[in-house]
Order: structure tokens, then C-alpha cells, then sequence
């Protein structure tokens, strides 16, 4: 294992090193735009391609280096990403909402506004599968409902997230690097104005089309049925795995190394404890409840088979970045100076790669730059004392533009998969880009960057 720590793998990898990782990304946008049977059918097998294309080679050449990093990955992020997503993503549907209203403009401006502020509380993917549901029956009555789940993932599946630590990846892994839980407050007037815009934007898109299409509200069973709750348990659920994943970031007990790879011990209590929540939340909830919710476990299997691949072949691009000016690619790192800067870099490469561990790249930039040789949370609380605006700027990109791909977020493909299931349409992975993210969101963006980071 010495050879783990002789070589700096992200100075030393060539370029070409990045193209599994591009392949894959092309794989998720071009597969299902034209040849969308041979995708539903063989996705997986496209994902393990990819990451054995990467995995292969490095074992040859870098041997137990190769070993060192790709376990990393799978312990350390990989594998406690996807339990706190399944977790949330089972037990918000074991929660089913009944007789949801029709939906109208203002109601669903009403609903999305409710799913963005309980996001930051019960994580994006929490949120996200407690509320899509109910927002696709509210709406199946009309036409045009692909404009509605993008909105739904802009606001809902991200900036909804930017709060807490509970919300988004990103934020959880800064609170665990030391950044004190109620500091990220201090991005609220980002995500008011971010979240203000979108509705604004999106009440006016609704009642267009729904002036349009001639809805008229029908006094149906369902419009008359009061709203209730089937499942409720599962809330306490949603509660005990918030302070599962509170606990692990405010409580030391130890840790152990495993081929080198140092896994603490409350890390691993946090992952036993959502394993358990999940496997009650499927005892104790009644299969009906799951029925009438759509629930069906696709979602969370194509969420983790892609986001395999995804972690394993971004390897190369992360160590890159890590490695600074010694990397191939030193050309972003040498030319990101102000807070701005980092704002644009770091969304821009969320959108594309994992925004947790991108985020945690940049943190771990900034923490050079500013403080070499101070450790941990010392240099973190140095960072938000002196230069607070750098750790602002990286933490609301990572966050916000997490909307700007299916793959920024995770719960974006579980959005995205459950309105497919359901009969709503939804575009292309370029698509989305083209049609919805670039031409809405980054005119937003733009305005966050020139009101905070210039």
C-alpha cells in the first residue's frame, strides 16, 4: 500500500484518461434520444462498460493505486450516497397524499413553492418523491405537462436544497468537513431570488397553456375528496433519518481503515441506521398505499446502476482537478481567481459530474489557496471568516446548477423516470438543456453571479 502514497495521481494521469467519463455522459444523452428501446433494455450494461473501460487499464498500470481510488469512491461516496437515497426515496413512497386538488396555475405555483421550502429540511430526493406524484395527478387532466416536471426539478429536486446540510450532497459533505450547520443560511437571499424568479416564471408558462388549452375545473369525487394522509408513520421516518445524518456530522467515534481507505465509525452507524429505517418503512407500510403511489422500485435501480458508472469514471477528472496546477487540467484551476470565477466553474462542472464531490474539489482549492498547511475545520473556519464569498460562491453553484442536467442531481432521473412511468413526456437530455435549463436558468444564474460574486 506505500505505492498509495508516492504518487500523485491527479499530476500524472493524461488527458485521454477523461474519455470513459465522456463516453458515459454521451451514452446517457444519445442512447435514449436514438435508440430508446436498446437503453431501457441495457442500460446497466452500458454503465458497466464504461466503468470497466476505466477500471481495467488503471489496475494494469497504477495497480494498488488504482485499487486505493476506486475503493474510495465506492465506500466513502458511492455506497453511503445511495443508501441516504433509497432511504428517502422508500419511505417518502410509503407517505401517499390523497385527494390532491386539480391542478390549476396557482395551485401548482403553491405546490412547487411548498416542495422548495421543505427541500432544504427533508432533502431534495425526500422532498421530491413525497410531492411528484401528487403533482403529476393534480395535473393529469392536462396536455402540456413536460414544462411542469422541469419546473418541477429546478426548484423541488435543487434549489430548494441550498438551507441546510440536509438538503443537497453537496451541503452535507461541507457540514461534515467542518462548515457549522446553521452557516448555510447565509445562502438564503440566492435561493429566495432564485426561487421567487422560477415561480414567477413558472405561474405565467402555467396559466398560458392553461388559458390555452381551455381548462375548465370539473367537480369530480377527486376534486371533492379532502386532502388526507395514508402512511403517515413514514414521517417519523423522514424525521429519524434526518437526525441519523445530523448525528454523523456532529459525533466522533473513531474510525477504521479498510485497504486504506479510513471509514469513520459514525459514518457507518448513520448507513446501519438507514438500512434499518428502510427495511421497517417496507414492513410497516401497507403494499396498497404503495400501489395507489405509483411506487416501484426502477427509479432507485436506474439512479444507482448509472451513478456507478458515473463515480467510477470521473475518477480521473476529479484527481485532475485535485491535483491543481500539476494536472492536465491546470487550465481551470490557473484561471479561477475571483469568487465569480468559482461560481461559474464549479456550477458548470456540477452540472456534468457529481456535484458533492465536485463541490468538495473546490473546497479543498480554496482551503489550499488560502490556508496551505492549516488542518481541517481551523482552515474551513478561517475560510468562512476572511473569504467567506468563495465558499458561498462554490456552495450555491454546486447546488443551483445541480438543475442544469438530468445528471447534476440525482433525484433529477428520479423525477424525470417516475413522470416517464406515468404517461408526461419528457425531453431528451439535450433537450432539456436546449429547450428549458440554458435558456431559463443560466439568464438566472447570471443574475445571482452579477448581484453576489462580481
Amino acid at each position: 500500500m506505500q505505492e498509495v502514497h508516492n504518487i500523485d495521481l491527479g499530476a500524472v494521469l493524461p488527458i485521454w484518461s477523461l474519455l470513459p467519463f465522456i463516453g458515459m455522459l454521451l451514452s446517457i444523452a444519445l442512447f435514449p434520444l436514438f435508440a430508446p428501446k436498446f437503453w431501457h433494455d441495457h442500460f446497466d450494461k452500458v454503465s458497466v462498460f464504461w466503468a470497466l473501460v476505466i477500471i481495467v487499464p488503471f489496475l494494469f498500470v497504477y495497480k494498488w493505486l488504482a485499487v486505493h481510488e476506486f475503493l474510495y469512491v465506492v465506500l466513502a461516496d458511492y455506497i453511503p450516497f445511495i443508501i441516504l437515497l433509497a432511504s428517502l426515496y422508500t419511505v417518502s413512497g410509503g407517505i401517499l397524499l390523497k385527494g390532491t386538488p386539480l391542478g390549476t396555475p396557482l395551485v401548482n405555483t403553491c405546490m412547487l413553492a411548498i416542495g422548495t421550502v421543505i427541500a432544504s429540511w427533508m432533502g431534495t430526493t425526500g422532498a421530491s418523491m413525497l410531492l411528484i406524484r401528487p403533482f403529476l395527478r393534480a395535473n393529469r387532466h392536462r396536455e402540456k405537462r413536460t414544462f411542469m416536471v422541469v419546473f418541477f426539478i429546478f426548484l423541488i429536486a435543487n434549489v430548494g436544497g441550498s438551507l441546510t446540510p440536509l438538503g443537497d450532497p453537496p451541503l452535507f459533505l461541507g457540514f461534515l468537513r467542518g462548515v457549522p450547520f446553521f452557516w448555510t443560511f447565509n445562502l438564503f437571499p440566492q435561493m429566495a431570488m432564485a426561487a421567487i424568479i422560477l415561480l414567477a416564471l413558472y405561474f405565467v408558462f402555467d396559466l398560458y397553456f392553461y388559458r390555452k388549452e381551455g381548462v375548465k375545473k370539473q367537480n369530480n369525487e377527486e376534486s371533492r375528496e379532502p386532502l388526507k394522509i395514508e402512511g403517515g408513520h413514514n414521517i417519523f421516518f423522514l424525521l429519524a433519518i434526518m437526525g441519523a445524518v445530523l448525528m454523523s456530522g456532529m459525533v466522533k467515534m473513531g474510525e477504521v481503515s479498510i485497504l486504506g481507505v479510513h471509514l469513520t465509525f459514525q459514518d457507518m452507524l448513520r448507513d446501519a441506521v438507514l438500512i434499518f429505517i428502510v427495511i421497517l418503512s417496507m414492513a410497516t407500510t401497507r403494499r396498497e398505499v404503495r400501489e395507489d403511489n405509483g411506487f416501484t422500485w426502477f427509479p432507485m435501480k436506474e439512479v444507482a446502476i448509472l451513478f456507478a458508472g458515473i463515480f467510477l469514471t470521473m475518477v480521473p477528472c476529479l484527481k485532475m482537478l485535485q491535483a491543481g496546477t500539476k494536472g492536465e487540467l491546470s487550465f481551470l484551476v490557473e484561471n479561477m481567481q475571483e469568487p465569480v470565477h468559482y461560481f461559474w466553474i464549479t456550477g458548470s462542472l456540477s452540472a456534468f459530474l457529481d456535484n458533492a464531490p465536485t463541490y468538495l474539489t473546490f473546497l479543498s482549492t480554496l482551503l489550499g489557496k488560502f490556508y496551505p498547511g492549516v488542518e481541517g475545520q481551523e482552515a474551513v473556519l478561517l475560510l468562512i471568516r476572511e473569504n467567506g464569498i468563495y465558499l458561498k460562491a462554490i456552495s450555491v453553484s454546486a447546488v443551483f446548477f445541480g438543475a442544469s442536467t438530468y445528471i447534476g442531481n440525482a433525484p433529477n432521473f428520479m423525477v424525470r423516470s417516475i413522470a416517464e412511468e406515468t404517461g408526461t413526456e419528457m425531453p431528451s437530455f439535450f433537450g432539456y438543456q436546449l429547450k428549458y435549463s440554458l435558456p431559463i436558468l443560466i439568464p438566472v444564474f447570471a443574475l445571482i453571479a452579477w448581484l453576489f460574486y462580481l
